[in-house]
């Protein structure tokens, strides 16, 4: 398998990660704050959920709030795609400084994944303040962060800043499920000189203590793929059951598929990863990761962090059966059943080839594999650009000085995939410092820190106030 080419980890330790800042009066403009929870209140009861038709309501709000800010009524552009949609705002440049500046993309999406009143603590489309969490639909993934970006651009626009190049707020409408507005986005947008994406990265605190233990900026993503495996027969009656039945063999073909496990495989984003989160992690799994970091051959290691839900995506692809089908009566012989198979491909894996090895593990001729629509799209590993570093690692410690920051790979998938097929290097650089598994995004009762929405505003403005100079 082929090894992605990235600059080497002893560059960028050089180049910032372990820098500090001096510590700075990190609040925000009250006016700022304010207007940001407003907004915030308002965007959490828009139930952007597939097949409601709210994503477009969501995206005239934030289009007047951002016209109502100084954007030029032509600077800001929403796109319908289907149900949903895509909201576009240009803040414009001087242009002065370097010939022929390419813009900086900013990137979010405005919708989020079904919640039910029945299942929820609170109502899921109203935004709940306790315990020091905001509690709603979208309050960690990601509304919080769209609307921090779109105050922030207001807030640049009422400071009178004058970027050197454009920059360019992509809001996408259906993330959460088709990412067909993310096509047509990076369709529409893809010379950049790169795209910085609040979907992905972010920091880490100690569970215990709610230090901030490390930030990690996502650099890589894995491949999403769907595979159909199917199995076919004649069906006849129940009563006449035959050796060849569709479910049996499907039965087999799913316990191969889940015994098999992908080859480990790194490369210098997750090795250094891996190595920074160990050093916080106690218990085995913490001395897995620093060896495997150091020693990516070692077997224990890497089966001591496949062990792990959290972590086994770090190091291999991951194949993991998802929805079932077979059958056609209570009583009769089935003449069909399949297994959606939903794959997690490491940078430098191809789709074929993750295909022809489930092929090679189910080992039988009458199966068929086939990959699902829309077809998967492989997105190479971003490089690690100083400048962005740089200014990430300024606004994060600015914040919390000293704090490690490190690159990294998501498991998942974000917007950002389509963009780096596209040729646009880009950057997951959340500004929220969570707890692991404190979020609960996509579950029941998501929540969000309180603290990081004036957090993420100096977050922000610090960043693009450096880089889009």
């Amino acid at each position: 398998m082929k090894a992605i080419l990235l600059r080497p980890l002893a560059i960028l330790l050089a180049l910032g990660f372990t820098t500090t800042a001096a510590q700075a009066d990190n609040a925000p403009p009250t006016r700022e704050l304010a207007e940001t929870m407003a907004m915030l209140r308002h965007a959490i009861g828009v139930p952007t959920v597939q097949g409601q038709h709210q994503v477009p309501v969501l995206a005239a709000y934030l289009a007047d709030r951002l016209k109502a800010g100084g954007f030029d009524a032509g600077d800001v552009e929403i796109i319908p795609v289907g149900e949903t949609a895509a909201l576009v705002a240009r803040y414009r440049g001087t242009g002065q400084g370097k010939s022929m500046r390419k813009p900086i993309y900013l990137s979010g999406h405005m919708d989020v994944v079904a919640a039910k009143r029945a299942d929820w603590t609170r109502d899921p489309f109203t935004l709940v303040e306790e315990n020091g969490y905001l509690y709603g639909r979208g309050s960690a993934d990601m509304k919080t962060a769209v609307v921090v970006m779109v105050e922030t651009l207001i807030r640049l626009k009422r400071e009178g800043f004058k970027p050197g190049r454009d920059i360019v707020l992509l809001l996408s409408g259906d993330e959460e499920t088709d990412m067909a507005t993310t096509r047509e986005l990076a369709r529409r947008y893809h010379d950049a000189e790169f795209l910085l994406n609040a979907d992905a990265g972010g920091g880490t605190l100690d569970p215990a203590t709610g230090k901030p233990v490390v930030y990690q900026i996502q650099a890589a993503e894995k491949t999403y793929a769907d595979f159909r495996i199917a199995f076919r027969s004649p069906g006849g009656h129940s009563s006449e059951p035959t050796p060849d039945n569709a479910i049996y063999r499907l039965a087999r073909a799913i316990d191969k598929v889940a015994a098999y496990q992908f080859p480990p495989m790194s490369n210098a984003i997750t090795l250094a990863s891996l190595r920074a989160t160990g050093a916080h992690t106690p218990g085995p799994l913490g001395a897995a990761m620093t060896r495997y970091a150091a020693h990516p051959d070692d077997a224990q290691a890497a089966a001591t962090i496949s062990a792990d839900p959290a972590y086994v995506g770090q190091i291999r692809t991951t194949c993991v059966a998802t929805m079932l089908q077979g059958g056609h009566a209570l009583n009769a012989l089935p003449q069909g059943a399949s297994v959606n198979v939903n794959c997690r491909i490491f940078p430098g894996t191809s789709v074929d080839s993750v295909r022809d090895t489930l092929a090679k593990v189910v080992d039988d001729p009458t199966a068929t594999i086939t990959t699902l629509d829309p077809p998967p799209v492989e997105s190479p590993a971003s490089p690690l650009r100083p400048d962005v570093i740089a200014a990430v690692s300024a606004a994060v410690h600015a914040r919390f000085p000293g704090v490690e920051i490190v690159p990294g790979m998501s498991a998942g998938a974000s917007d950002s995939m389509y963009f780096r097929n596209a040729g646009v290097p880009s950057y997951g650089v959340d500004a929220a410092f969570t707890k692991p598994d404190d979020s609960f995004a996509h579950g029941l009762n998501e929540k969000l820190p309180a603290t990081e929405v004036a957090a993420g505003l100096e977050f922000w403005h610090r960043l693009l106030t450096t880089l889009a100079k």
